[in-house]
């Protein structure tokens, strides 16, 4: 049995998944940094010993800032919300009410081995979704996130992402901004890159709703799911032939 925070408790909600063997949780009320944090690392280890299924977990933050494995203390301007040590990639990023958070226990011992896919169709799916509710999301050449012009024709960031891989299970996952205060983010450099604004799916005038970006995101994960069953070539860092150790 994994252990569950209280609060995580009282609002959790398993729904139907769009792929059998991986559960597909959302919460209908914020969830706390530091509860989150225990819950995905312990369904990693369960899922690794083979106690658990995979996880695909979708919430919403209390306004907060996460400082990630590059975080320089330099790119924290404002820390006007509580500040938490992820143990992701990247660097800082700020998460909160309006945004949807997703965190994915993915066990790529049969799904390849193969980090560096694993990162870019989680890319491809948020764009996918995206897509479905008009935003013309893309990635971008050396920069990391989900990117979109906004309503003054600038390029900004509508998604970022960020994990972890403990043995070869994946820990946190990514963030879409569906209708955040978008002047939370001035409190840090989001993800080292000061050049860009920030965007989110309201500030470029589309109507969906969290629902709409869940529902969008449902559709599209058993094929994101289906493209990390490719197996690597293991002759790259993070990639392993399938069926070989863990």
């Amino acid at each position: 049995m994994i252990a569950r925070s209280a609060q995580v408790k009282e609002a959790s909600m398993s729904v139907p998944s769009p792929d059998p063997a991986v559960e597909w949780r959302v919460e209908s009320a914020p969830v706390d940094y530091p509860a989150a944090l225990a819950d995905m690392e312990a369904r990693a280890a369960a899922i690794f010993e083979g106690q658990a299924t995979e996880r695909v977990w979708l919430l919403e933050h209390p306004a907060l800032y996460t400082a990630g494995t590059s975080a320089d203390p330099a790119e924290l301007l404002d820390p006007r919300f509580p500040v938490h040590t992820a143990g992701r990639g990247g660097r800082y990023t700020y998460h909160g009410p309006g945004q949807r958070t997703g965190y994915l226990n993915i066990d790529l011992r049969e799904r390849g081995k193969d980090v560096r896919n694993f990162v870019h169709q989680l890319e491809g799916w948020m764009i996918e979704a995206l897509g479905d509710l008009d935003i013309p999301a893309r990635r971008a050449e050396g920069r990391i996130g989900i990117w979109t012009d906004d309503r003054q024709g600038r390029e900004a960031k509508i998604g970022a992402l960020g994990i972890r891989v403990r043995r070869w299970v994946t820990l946190h996952g990514f963030s879409i901004n569906v209708d955040p205060d978008l002047s939370h983010f001035g409190g840090i450099v989001p993800c080292g890159i000061a050049e860009y604004p920030v965007t989110s799916i309201a500030a470029l005038g589309a109507k969906a709703s969290m629902a709409d970006l869940d529902a969008a995101l449902a559709r599209h994960f058993p094929a994101f799911i289906s493209r990390l069953r490719r197996c690597g070539t293991g002759t790259s860092p993070g990639v392993e032939q399938c069926g070989t150790g863990g």
